[in-house]
């Protein structure tokens, strides 16, 4: 997965957008005005942050050397993902559609039925 890819992914989803709103170097995804994913621009490792529950989290941080707590982030609900060919793509859309799924589930049963979920 590249930059490219991870955008257009993440844009597919129903409701997402994308912003700037800390700055040209960090491209956030959002549902709903609810973030979903983070990604830098500027360094050279590629990463993103994605909203997990605790205890997947946790499993995957020990199962994982790419997945690590999230950083600049609540360290029990976010991980950092490295992109760097070591997880699979299935398993990086996994992380992204649990994250949107999660921030979904926390949004108002208005905004919820809005996009067609329960």
């Amino acid at each position: 997965m590249d930059i490219e890819s991870l955008r257009a992914y993440c844009l597919s989803k129903k409701g997402a957008t994308e912003e700037f709103p800390f700055g040209e170097e960090t491209l956030v995804f959002k549902v709903l005005g609810k973030i979903f994913l983070l990604t830098g621009l500027s360094s050279g490792e590629f990463t993103f942050n994605v909203k997990c529950d605790p205890v997947k989290a946790e499993e995957l941080r020990e199962r994982y050397d790419a997945v690590r707590p999230g950083y600049h982030m609540n360290k029990k609900h976010w991980n950092t993902v490295q992109v760097d060919g070591r997880l699979s793509s299935a398993l990086l859309k996994e992380m992204i559609d649990d994250s949107y799924a999660l921030v979904v589930q926390s949004l108002p049963k208005k905004q919820r039925e809005e996009l067609g979920a329960q």
